[in-house]
This record gives C-alpha cells, structure tokens and sequence, in this order.
C-alpha cells in the first residue's frame, strides 16, 4: 500500500514539476552596466488551437521595460508551435535585483516563468584624467516651422484677392480711360480700328464678334463726329438720319459713301441675326468700305473756325486736367472696389464660422488664446526630483529654489527638497511638481497635508479657497489623493482678483513627499484638456525602502 502511495506522490510530483516547466525561462546577461539592457526570454510549447497571452508591463519588479519585442512563433511539428516573448529590461541604481516571475496565461490558465538574479553594476568614471564640467542651463527646445504659414497664405491669399478686384474693375474701366484720350473721334475710330485687327478675330473664327465690333467703332464716331445717335439706330434709321444731317451740316457726301455704309451694315445684321459666314474677301472689302466711310464723312464735315492759340493751349490745359482728375478719381473707385471685396469676403467667412463653429472659436483662432497654444504646442515628458515623477507637460518645468517658496518653519522639518515649475499663479495656466524628503521619520498624513500646502498658497496670494477631496491611483497602483477645487488669485501689481480652479495631488513614499499642483482659469476649456492630459500621465517611481 505504501509504495503504491509512493508512486502515486512520484507521478503527481513531476506532473507539477512538468507544468511549472511550461515556460522556459532565460536571460542574456545576468550582469550588466546601469542603464544597459537585459533582455528576458520566455518560451512556451503550445498546441496550434492554444491561446497564450504574454502581459504587457511598463516594470517587472525593479526593473523598467524599455522594450516588450513582438512575439516569434516557431513551428515544431504538425500539431505545436513554440512562441518566444522577449522584453528589454534596464535599471538606472546599481545594486543586485531579483526579476520576479512573470505569469503567463496559456488557454486562460495560469503558467509562471522563473525568477532570475542580475546584477547593476557602476560606470566608472575617470575623474583625475577627463576634465569635468558644470551641468547646463535648461535649453528651449526647437519649435520648428509653428503655423506662422498658416497666416502667411491667409495674408496672401487676402492680398491675391484685392489685386484680382483692383485688375477686373480697371480691366472694364480701360476701354472709357482710352476714349477720354484720344483728342478727335476721328482718331479714337482708326485706333480702334487697328485694335480690332490686332485681336485677329476672323482667324479664330469669331465672325460675329468682329462685325459687332466694326459697326459698333462706326456707329461710335457717327455719334461723336455728326451728334446722331447711332447706337440706338436701326440700320434703316441711322441711313436716312445721315442723308438728313448731310442736307443740314451741308456735307459733301456722294450716294456712293452712303451706300457702302448701308450695305456693311445690312451684312452686320446678316451676321448676327440670320448667322450669314461672309467670305474672306468680303470681310475684307467691309473693312476697308468702313474705314472709307469713316475718312470721307471726317472730311464732309464742315471745318469751324479755328481758335487762338491761346485758347486752344487753354483748352487743351483744361481738358488734359480733367482727364487726370477722372483717371484719379476711376484709381480711387478701384482701390475703393478691392478693399470692399475683402472687407466682405473677410466678414461673410467670419461670420460664417461664428454660425457653425461659434464665436469663441473664431476668437481664439484669430485673435489667438495662450491657453490654446500650450495646448496645441508640442509636450515634454520628463522625470522630475528623488523618487522621480514622471510626467508630461506643455513646457518644460524649470527648477526653482524652495527656500523662496516655502516658509521656514516648513523648510526646517525638510532634509532634501526638488521643486519645479511653470507660469506662475497670476499666469494663464501654472504647474509645479516637486518631491520631499524630511529629516526626522514622520507618518505623513496627506490629508493634513493637503491642508498645509494649501495653506501655502494662501500665503502666495490664494483668497477664498474652496477644496474637495477624493482619492487618487496612478496607472501602476500607486495610491495618493487629489485636492481640488476654486480659488480667487490676487495681483499684487494689478490689485485685480481672477477666479481660477486648482487640481492637487499628494503622494507619499519613503518617508518623503510627492505633490503635483495645477492651477488655472476658470471656465478655460482648453486649461481643462490640458489638466486633464497632465493627470492622465502622471506616473511615479517606486521608492527603494
């Protein structure tokens, strides 16, 4: 019975030993350099069907992972695979640590790799031979290119606007600058005339246009030359009107002149009412029969009696006067159109964005809000003080002296003391952290504390303090509390009060203090994302008891 027993103790013993061995555990190096890297292999043996599931760790024990490598899976036959975890491990304290076991789900059931001892070692440092040197001021980081590009094509784009405005309304305004030149209608109508050619009409096909175009330069110097209104004239009408005025003004016309300007004006119509195409020639002979026509009815028309000399340089004078005034006042008009388009282009986009995005939007877009940029800016993470914590912020928080800070009494309870800040309390937004430790062993109540640190504050210019109290866990476990709540903040230059809002965390670890403090502005919105980034990031390094 009794060596039954045994071999019943013997087979359920290796049954155990066989499942412990489930993960294989080893290590690179079990001795190493501070901050150099042990990398950790687990492996396991599993079935094709098996699911294994590695933790994800930022520590194991003492040690910090600073790289958890994907998973290689090797097949070791038709039915099993071997999975192979390795994490990348460090530590910055020399000394001897001991990694923990690491339990690794396989099929949902629990399976422990085994503990392993490294050793931290010092760098040594050469002090006698390598010339030493003070540490260095905090640098600003470089911002890079920002959104200043942003602005520039808003400004351009603003610019690019106005000066098409300015162009198109000089554009329409150049054909009355041109006719209030030319000095006779005789020379307005041959400029014209060269003008039409050069834009080369009939090559391109545009018949219509050219003889709407030719009538119309025709029709122009009948009206200014003989005082008919020709452009409102049927063909038949401004014929018979021309045949009157040469009875009356006792011009010298031939039939033949009358009849040329007759029958390129029925072309005209053909053209653009019954879409007759004229020949080549034909275009043009009517060209040539207008120009005639123009030159012929020039000469008709009887010669006034000239003037002085005097009088016509007065004139002249006179006229060229007011053609600068009117050529000012048509540039005026422009600049006028420009700046109006973008005053209106620039209120209805404005307004715009009011409607769908709100005013508050649109103002701190434009006009621009400091709370905003912090945000929006780029973050540091870093480690501040002894035990460190670990946190990220809009700015680098720079190291202040705490004996400017704090009172005496508290300072003299105080054996060692970090504290770094941002802003300050009258500042749009303001962060410390800082980390303690006291001389003499004390059961620190962070309770308490809380009030003494705000207690503090009130000291700085804090007024009206309104504080709740709730507990507080970093991602990692680490149990604290977190004051918060509204304060008015008092200038000392202005004499002004602003109301703001306050988050205050305590923590407490190895006979020593951890406190984070983040004040700012109430009702600013993008404050509170940031406060809220900042609390979510928050992380702190174990005390070594």
């Amino acid at each position: 019975m009794k060596f039954k027993l045994y071999i019943f103790l013997l087979l359920f013993s290796t049954m155990i030993f066989a499942q412990q061995k489930q993960v294989e555990t080893s290590i690179d190096t079990t001795k190493n350099k501070i901050g150099a890297e042990f990398k950790l292999t687990l492996k396991t043996v599993v079935s094709s069907t098996a699911k294994v599931e590695f933790p994800k760790l930022k520590n194991i024990g003492p040690l910090e992972v600073i790289q958890s490598y994907p998973i290689d899976t090797v097949k070791k036959d038709a039915t099993n695979y071997e999975l192979i975890k390795k994490y990348g491990l460090t530590q910055f304290d020399s000394g001897r640590y001991t990694i923990p076991s690491i339990k690794i789900l396989i099929d949902k059931k629990p399976f422990y790799s085994d503990s392993i001892k490294v050793e931290v070692a010092n760098v040594k440092v050469d002090t006698l031979q390598q010339k030493m040197y003070d540490i260095k001021d905090i640098a600003s980081a470089d911002e890079g290119m920002g959104n200043w590009w942003i602005y520039v094509l808003i400004v351009l784009a603003i610019i690019g606007i106005g000066a098409f405005v300015y162009w198109y309304v000089k554009k329409r305004q150049l054909k009355k600058i041109e006719e209030e030149v030319y000095k006779t209608p005789i020379e307005k109508a041959t400029s014209l005339l060269n003008n039409l050619e050069q834009k080369e009409l009939v090559q391109k096909g545009e018949i219509k246009e050219y003889y709407s175009e030719l009538t119309d330069i025709a029709r122009n110097y009948i009206e200014e030359a003989i005082h008919i209104p020709a452009m409102e004239s049927t063909t038949s009408e401004l014929i018979q009107a021309i045949r009157v005025a040469s009875t009356q003004k006792k011009m010298t016309l031939t039939p033949e002149t009358v009849e040329n300007l007759e029958r390129v004006l029925r072309q005209a119509d053909l053209v653009k009412f019954a879409k007759s195409k004229p020949l080549d020639f034909e275009i043009t002979e009517d060209r040539n029969k207008i120009q005639k026509v123009i030159l012929t009815l020039d000469n008709a028309i009887p010669t006034e009696v000239p003037e002085d000399i005097e009088d016509q340089l007065l004139n002249e004078a006179q006229r060229q006067k007011q053609i600068q005034a009117q050529l000012k006042k048509q540039r005026n008009a422009r600049i006028g159109y420009a700046v109006g388009a973008v005053i209106l282009l620039l209120f209805a986009t404005t307004t715009f964005f009011i409607v769908t995005k709100g005013f508050n939007y649109v103002k701190d877009n434009i006009i621009g809000h400091p709370s905003k940029e912090l945000l929006e800016g780029e973050w540091v993470k870093s480690a501040y003080g002894s035990p460190a914590i670990i946190i990220e912020t809009p700015k680098v928080l720079k190291r202040m002296d705490a004996q400017k800070v704090l009172p005496k009494e508290a300072m003299a309870l105080i054996k060692e003391m970090q504290l770094f800040a941002y802003g300050s309390m009258i500042d749009n937004f303001y962060v410390t952290v800082s980390t303690s430790k006291f001389k003499q062993p004390t059961d620190i109540d962070l309770s308490k504390t809380l009030e003494g640190t705000l207690k503090i504050i009130e000291a700085q210019g804090g007024q009206n303090i309104i504080v709740k109290q709730e507990d507080f866990q970093t991602n990692e476990g680490i149990q604290g509390i977190k004051g918060y709540g509204t304060m008015t903040v008092l200038n000392p230059a202005t004499k002004t009060s602003t109301k703001a809002y306050y988050e205050l965390l305590l923590f407490k670890q190895d006979q020593g203090l951890q406190q984070i403090l983040i004040l700012h502005e109430e009702g600013d919105t993008y404050a509170n994302e940031i406060t809220t980034r900042i609390l979510n990031s928050v992380e702190l390094q174990r005390a070594n008891n």
